[in-house]
């Protein structure tokens, strides 16, 4: 064989070697998994999305760990004014995933899943920023317990919340304490007993959700009532949101001497005196957003 004949030959056989590798590679390759939540913001506003829809945004371990570090990543940035918590598909949450919950798992990892996600639904009501669920379909079980959890709720009217737990053996415990302390007793004890679903109005009625909204406007009231959080002082509706969650706890006159002291100390926050010294002068406030004092 020529050396030209045997250079083709080699060529040939190299090509076919690289073509055939490079088909191995596109048939093995494995391409990287979906994130379980996505994290986008822009202008204050941040969206984190539940991201599993083919597990009906199952909370398992991993998504709860998504969703924790979702939450807490920036936190205290002055550019973070709110958060829209929302969900990809026709469920939002279907509660935890009974997978992980089996005896195969044992204890100690069950003990794990829900020591997460009470540490996930304390943290929506713990941080400075207000939380906004905007649920378009299914929220059951702990995934309800996300709903009641976040600090407002925009729901559409093909939206349900049950806490089904009791028809698979496992009463909706912790979803109750989130449940419990947003609807009535007697309305939470029927949905725990009974697991029925309730509609979106009848959780409007029932104090669960905060606006009911056709489908096609999820988005644009969302999106009005974040921005309308975000032309507010930060350091001001951190210590608004604080105070409410704490005085709600307390008793009546608790509540007043905890509420009062802080209408004190709002008082002596830069942003507080800058926004009544622009009422009285007419004008729209330029809030510092920092949690700096006027005086003491």
């Amino acid at each position: 064989m020529s050396r030209s004949l045997l250079s083709r030959a080699v060529g040939v056989f190299q090509l076919s070697r690289a073509t055939t590798l490079l088909s191995g590679t596109r048939f093995y390759s494995h391409t990287e998994p979906e994130p379980l939540t996505v994290r986008q913001q822009n202008n204050g506003i941040r969206r984190i999305i539940l991201n599993n829809p083919k597990k009906r945004n199952a909370l398992s371990l991993s998504m709860l760990e998504s969703l924790r570090e979702n939450i807490l990543t920036d936190v205290d940035s002055e550019d973070l004014r709110v958060i829209i918590l929302s969900a990809k598909g026709p469920v939002f949450s279907s509660g935890h995933d009974l997978k992980e919950l089996t005896s195969a798992q044992g204890r100690k990892y069950h003990t794990k899943v829900f020591h997460t996600c009470a540490e996930v639904m304390t943290l929506i009501q713990d941080i400075p920023v207000p939380v906004v669920a905007m649920v378009n379909g299914v929220a059951t079980a702990a995934g309800c317990q996300l709903v009641a959890s976040c600090d407002i709720a925009v729901v559409t009217e093909k939206s349900t919340f049950a806490t089904p737990g009791v028809n698979v053996g496992l009463f909706c415990s912790t979803p109750a304490v989130a449940i419990g302390r947003a609807v009535p007793r007697k309305v939470a004890m029927e949905m725990l007993f009974t697991g029925t679903p309730i509609s979106a109005h009848d959780a409007l009625l029932h104090g669960l959700v905060s606006k009911v909204v056709p489908e096609e406007r999820l988005e644009e009231e969302t999106m009005a009532i974040a921005q309308r959080v975000c032309q507010a002082s930060r350091p001001v509706v951190a210590l608004g949101k604080a105070t409410f969650q704490r005085q709600m706890s307390q008793g009546r006159d608790a509540a007043y001497a905890t509420a009062s002291k802080v209408m004190v100390d709002n008082l002596a926050l830069r942003d507080g005196q800058e926004g009544i010294r622009a009422f009285i002068e007419k004008r729209k406030p330029v809030w510092s957003n920092r949690a700096e004092k006027a005086h003491d």
